[in-house]
């Protein structure tokens, strides 16, 4: 018996809805990159993009546990020499909820080409309300 490899034209894409009204940001977040990644389909290959598309609504209702709210803190850089920012999560979640759970998610995906093609399928929205009813999208229950 010989080990089957999924091939990147050969792979069938669904479309899945995760609610994260309540839910802690760190558990959304790792179903969404196992669901873009596609480690629950039987057909799973390390090296080909066997993933699903992820629609997160609700990332506003989130939440974060113990003191990350004030302790943790969102960092980036311009590009210019002293051009490091932070704001707290507090901050964060108050202007950008959204914002949160891709830089959650993108951490939780490879860092390569195939984690960047991945990262592209995840949609995040503020609200209960998505743009993508044609897709038919199943509703992912979070365990």
């Amino acid at each position: 018996m010989t080990t089957q490899f999924a091939k990147a034209n050969e792979v069938e894409r669904k479309w899945f809805v995760i609610d994260a009204n309540g839910v802690a940001l760190g558990r959304v977040a790792a179903e969404a990159a196992r669901l873009l990644r596609g480690k629950h389909k039987p057909i799973f290959t390390p090296n080909v993009d066997t993933g699903d598309f992820v629609i997160v609504v609700n990332a506003e209702k989130t939440l974060l546990t113990g003191n990350k709210l004030d302790k943790k803190m969102y960092r980036w850089h311009s590009g210019y020499p002293g051009g490091l920012k932070e704001m707290t999560y507090r901050v964060l979640m108050n202007k950008m909820p959204e914002r949160a759970m891709e830089h959650a998610v993108k951490g939780m995906l490879p860092h390569n080409k195939l984690g960047a093609q991945m990262y592209k399928k995840l949609k995040v929205y503020n609200g209960s309300e998505h743009p993508h009813l044609a897709q038919k999208p199943e509703v992912w229950t979070m365990k």
